[in-house]
């Protein structure tokens, strides 16, 4: 059966060894008695029964292998790479075979002899690298186990390989578990690996041998070491970062006429921005059109929107390209993006609560409470799921406070805990390798006077959480390296989509530091408990993307909008944002159809349901008249007198209503842009 592991650490040795030894031996024996009902389970299945003894997940892997054309006779993997095309497939992930190349050197005395081998591939299943017992790798090479070999599950059905990258977990795929029959005879270990920073899977740590090679703790180590490799790959980012940042900081201290610098990694992932330069990404994120697998000369053409292209520049250091940067030029005025699109972090406008998009009741409270924080100068962690707006309600809780000063953000999840060091504190010259000739200062003096606001507190690398508590604390901080005290300023807003709580009843963060920056807190609602807010936000992101696109607006019907309030948005407004963007771009029609909303959330609800309950009943009197008014109110900028001509009833009649719903905060008016 195909066995997902949720691993703690391994135990220790002497004498459990004899007991490892004796549940390894017991689980080889149920392995092969239950390896007998797994093949008739197998050939129920293809033999179209509908009940078979094998567990879900199992049959899952079987039904997409079989709906992607895997034949169940197969023999072997496809080849993907052949020949010539093999030395070009290494070179794009050379990053990949130099972080694991240590690793599977100890790896070939380690396996010899042990009818096991250890593979690695690609994000796509196909392998790169393959060592240990030479026979079992002979014998892999017959089903193309071997480097160019296929492996993904809709080209050789279920295997360790294809199923941990279908399921993005560690996967353990033994004998009859495999989908094709020739592959029957192996039994295989997986791990996906995964990019630093991102998180995205870029390849598969695996352990395949015959069914006699199974051991209780293979899927253990295929992990570790996916693990072991994903570390060595965060350590070479993070001196490759080093190195990035100090060439742009040098070029951009060089240049009289720079006002904001951006740097971006090889891998098209944003490492460092300055100055009032409004991107779609976030730090650690990657551009859109950018990757390692596109020459970085090539990524001007896919510069967001407001970013010139002759402000590109590749950076090279010892002949090697290793990421690029833009200068952007003092006085730049991009005039083809719209104004709310230009504005910076320290913009009066852009950091209020009345550019918060919202409501319903739940939205009304956190902006009340986000109102009341504002003005007392106390660390706020704002907590909410991925997608819900947390920086807006801090850039607001900074701007409300109307005290000035720098708004400086930083993603504490993004980079090695060396690099987040010399990013939060700083450092003087030659404190480490790669450091750049002349110091540079950290976030938080970047932020004196001002608010810096950490994300994924969560994140924070517990080595680092007492050097963070002692800085709150004191305000006092050192330079990496230095032995010369600063004293800072900074009002902290930390964000996370945690449970802190039980992070820290788990020890994977500091009680006393959980405490100083949850002075007070702000939970921003989900967009599932936001109600009437998924009507103005489909509206406005109609609206606002189709102008920023140059494309019409499409025209939502009752029955579209019933669905997008059925549905539960797991990534809440940016998600929603996102469906509506891909609305805009991926068809000319006037009218949005089902056949446009993404699948996952059509798979969600059931339209047959919801759609006849919108044409039958109707939408609520009650539900239609709030909806009216917040949008009156919020197409007239809080202003009640315009809001009530608009609507046509008198100003004291719009004021019973909102009392009779109790809308009570729209009330305080709303700045014009």
């Amino acid at each position: 059966m195909a066995r997902r592991h949720q691993l703690g650490s391994m135990s220790g040795l002497g004498d459990q060894a004899a007991m490892r030894g004796i549940v390894a031996n017991a689980q080889r024996a149920n392995l092969r008695y239950s390896d007998r009902g797994t093949m008739r389970a197998w050939e129920r299945f293809l033999a179209g029964e509908s009940s078979t003894s094998a567990p879900q997940a199992l049959v899952d892997s079987w039904q997409r292998s079989l709906e992607s054309g895997v034949s169940p006779t197969a023999v072997s993997a496809p080849i993907a790479v052949r020949g010539d095309e093999v030395a070009a497939l290494l070179w794009r992930h050379r990053d990949l075979l130099a972080a694991a190349d240590r690793l599977f050197t100890v790896t070939a005395d380690l396996f010899a002899d042990s009818h096991s081998i250890l593979l690695l591939t690609n994000q796509d299943g196909v392998i790169l690298n393959a060592a240990g017992d030479l026979r079992t790798r002979a014998a892999g090479e017959k089903i193309h186990l071997t480097i160019g070999g296929d492996w993904r599950e809709g080209r050789a059905g279920t295997n360790g390989i294809g199923t941990a990258l279908a399921t993005r977990e560690p996967t353990y795929i033994h004998a009859s578990e495999h989908f094709c029959e020739g592959i029957k005879s192996w039994s295989c270990a997986a791990a996906p690996i995964c990019e630093p920073g991102t998180g995205a899977v870029i390849g598969v740590l695996d352990i395949s041998g015959p069914p006699s090679t199974y051991q209780i703790n293979n899927l253990t180590l295929a992990v570790t070491a996916a693990r072991q490799i994903e570390m060595v790959l965060a350590e070479q980012a993070a001196r490759e970062h080093l190195r990035l940042l100090a060439c742009c900081l040098q070029r951009v201290s060089s240049s009289s006429d720079a006002s904001g610098m951006v740097a971006i990694d090889r891998s098209g992932r944003l490492v460092h921005t300055t100055g009032r330069v409004a991107l779609p990404v976030s730090i650690g994120e990657r551009f859109p059109g950018m990757s390692e697998t596109s020459a970085v000369e090539d990524w001007a053409q896919h510069l967001p929107a407001g970013l010139n292209a002759e402000w590109f520049n590749p950076v090279v250091v010892d002949g090697n390209t290793i990421g690029a940067m833009l200068v952007v030029p003092a006085r730049s005025r991009p005039v083809s993006v719209p104004l709310a699109e230009r504005r910076g972090e320290a913009d009066p406008q852009r950091n209020r609560f009345a550019q918060i998009l919202g409501q319903s009741a739940a939205m009304l409270a956190a902006i009340n409470r986000g109102r009341q924080l504002a003005s007392r100068r106390v660390p706020v962690l704002i907590e909410g799921e991925t997608g819900v707006g947390k920086e807006l309600f801090a850039r607001a809780i900074h701007g409300e406070e109307g005290g000035g000063g720098p708004f400086v953000a930083y993603n504490c999840g993004a980079a090695s805990k060396e690099l987040i060091a010399s990013e939060l504190f700083g450092h003087v010259r030659g404190a480490f390798t790669g450091a750049t000739t002349e110091g540079r200062a950290g976030r938080f003096e970047l932020a004196h006077g001002g608010t810096l606001c950490l994300d994924e507190i969560g994140e924070m690398p517990l080595e680092l959480q007492p050097v963070l508590l002692r800085v709150l604390e004191e305000g006092v901080l050192y330079r990496l390296g230095d032995t010369q005290p600063r004293r800072v300023d900074v009002r902290l807003l930390a964000m996370t989509n945690r449970n802190l709580r039980e992070e820290v009843e788990s020890g994977r963060f500091r009680r006393d530091l959980y405490y100083r920056i949850s002075v007070t807190r702000l939970r921003i609602p989900p967009l599932r408990e936001r109600d009437i807010d998924i009507d103005l936000l489909a509206e406005h992101f109609n609206r606002k993307l189709a102008a920023r696109h140059g494309v019409p607006e499409r025209q939502l019907s009752a029955e579209i909008m019933a669905v997008l309030r059925a549905y539960s948005w797991p990534g809440n407004v940016r998600e929603m944002r996102n469906v509506i963007e891909n609305m805009l771009l991926t068809s000319s029609e006037p009218a949005v159809s089902l056949d446009d909303l993404p699948a996952e959330l059509l798979d969600e609800i059931s339209t047959s349901e919801v759609i006849p309950s919108v044409r039958d009943e109707g939408a609520s009197l009650e539900a239609a008249e709030r909806l009216a008014i917040a949008r009156a109110v919020h197409n007239t900028h809080g202003n009640l007198a315009q809001a009530a001509r608009a609507l046509g009833v008198s100003r004291s009649t719009l004021y019973r209503k909102i009392e009779f719903y109790q809308m009570e905060g729209l009330v305080k008016p709303m700045p014009r842009e």
